[in-house]
């Protein structure tokens, strides 16, 4: 089992990285970019390959030019996804010193300052969306916010990107089981808010994944003297916990809807599993978490390996049962029900759940060092 942990993630990735070229979404500036070029990054910083990050050079490329600017990307649109690429920024400019990825950098604050909020102070997750905070808005901005502070020295960052990952766990939470609703809505206006508490009805698994890396992604950069960062660390501690509960113990995958399990349709989900795995094995190994959890991701990676990962007689990989997408409100209307959730596309090698596998697998390579 050693070698397949050791080359699984190096092999999913190099063959990724050749089709994804001929993907719709590699000349767009888009957040499922980002999530494959995190996971490069990663693989870069831990085997210092030079390809993984000629690759991500060469795609970020495509976008940002010499003046800084981003090509096919709006400030104005307020969205938060749209952030999510520009963490590679960071990392280009360590390593290049050139100007053009500081800028570009500073062109996406420009956004986040004026990023609509809640009363609180909670990014609105994109203007068409007025008054809502949604899990996986966290992953796109907030670890972004705390680099950039840590990179321009700007300790402001830090208090935002804290603030984002404390309140919308505050107006989330399930008090009973502890997980994680999707959304909340601050004004109550949507259809699928509760009138209660303004929460959307169910507990979707990759919203949840979401949370869960942007976490343990931002500690990477808030400072250990933090006046927020031991509250986050407990607050991570919790989740994880309530995540163990929802966990199946026969293959050792998560479901689709969290609050759902064993329920019709309800099917275990590649995505939500591979985030997951990542963040409890990264937690544990940054010594964020209890050491009990690097039990629960070891469960979990084996559950994807052996039910969710199939080989062709080529040796491609086909990562299997990957939620294409899933979202609230909009047109047509999406209102959250257990109805809607089920019933939209399952995928074979989707990015968003590629992605995180890749991560998962050189957490877990790291695990056995």
């Amino acid at each position: 089992m050693k070698e397949t942990l050791q080359f699984t993630p190096v092999r999913m990735a190099e063959q990724f990285m050749e089709s994804y070229r001929n993907h719709e979404l590699y000349p767009t500036w888009h957040y499922e970019n980002g999530c494959l070029l995190k996971a490069l990054e990663e693989l870069y910083t831990h085997t210092g390959e030079q390809k993984y990050f000629d690759y991500i050079r060469e795609l970020m490329d495509n976008f940002i030019l010499e003046d800084g600017s981003i090509r096919s990307y709006a400030v104005e649109e307020y969205n938060l996804d749209q952030i999510n690429q520009g963490k590679s920024l960071f990392m280009l400019l360590d390593k290049t010193g050139e100007e053009k990825y500081r800028k570009a950098a500073d062109l996406l604050m420009v956004q986040l300052k004026g990023q609509p909020r809640t009363s609180e102070g909670g990014f609105w997750h994109k203007k068409i969306y007025p008054f809502q905070m949604w899990l996986d808005g966290l992953y796109m901005a907030t670890p972004f916010l705390t680099q950039y502070g840590a990179v321009t020295g700007e300790e402001k960052w830090f208090d935002k990107a804290a603030l984002q990952l404390l309140l919308v766990e505050k107006r989330t939470r399930d008090p009973r089981s502890g997980l994680l609703y999707h959304a909340w809505d601050e004004s109550r206006e949507q259809r699928w808010s509760s009138g209660e508490t303004g929460c959307s009805p169910h507990v979707w698994s990759r919203a949840m994944g979401w949370y869960v890396m942007a976490v343990v992604d931002t500690l990477d950069h808030l400072p250990v003297d933090h006046e927020h960062r031991g509250q986050i660390v407990g607050i991570f501690e919790r989740v994880a916990n309530a995540l163990v509960h929802v966990q199946d113990q026969q293959s050792g995958l998560w479901p689709h809807l969290l609050d759902q399990p064993g329920r019709e349709r309800n099917y275990l989900e590649a995505s939500g599993t591979s985030m997951f795995v990542y963040a409890l094995a990264k937690g544990v190994r940054k010594g964020y978490l209890s050491g009990k959890f690097k039990a629960i991701a070891e469960k979990g990676y084996q559950g994807l390996l052996l039910h969710l990962l199939q080989t062709d007689r080529e040796g491609v990989l086909s990562l299997t049962q990957c939620n294409g997408g899933a979202g609230l409100g909009g047109t047509p209307y999406r209102d959250g029900s257990y109805e809607y959730y089920v019933t939209e596309s399952i995928r074979i090698n989707d990015p968003k759940s590629v992605a995180p596998f890749i991560l998962a697998g050189v957490e877990m390579e790291l695990a056995t060092r």
